[in-house]
């Protein structure tokens, strides 16, 4: 394993959203989804591509409240503006589950 200090632990800067809109990638390489994220009102909604088709659809990802990275800079893919990045975990089936927030707190909360 390979350590990090705590202060660059705490430069990850780790929110909570809640999905407000999402819609199949067409033009992603891999199968994915654009997705908008509802981060409170500090931050506003931002976007990003993921690749989580696997274990859900459009439908199911509105309302879902997730844990999303907030500065890691925007990187375009295949001409879509992503501005942050979902966190979850590869399952045994090789499709990610999303980390979530259970119970759910108010959008924008940072991870501690």
């Amino acid at each position: 394993m390979n350590s990090i200090t705590y202060a660059e632990f705490e430069r990850v800067d780790l929110r909570s959203g809640t999905i407000v809109k999402a819609e199949p990638f067409a033009k992603a390489k891999k199968p994915a989804y654009k997705v908008w994220i509802d981060f409170g009102p500090e931050l506003g909604v931002l976007q990003t591509s993921a690749q989580i088709t696997v274990h859900y659809t459009p439908e199911t990802l509105v309302g879902r409240q997730v844990i999303g990275c907030i500065n890691l800079g925007e990187k375009n893919i295949a001409g879509f503006i992503s501005q942050c990045l979902i966190v979850g975990f590869t399952a045994s089936d090789g499709g990610i589950c999303l980390a979530t927030v259970d119970p759910s707190v108010p959008n924008g909360q940072k991870l501690h």
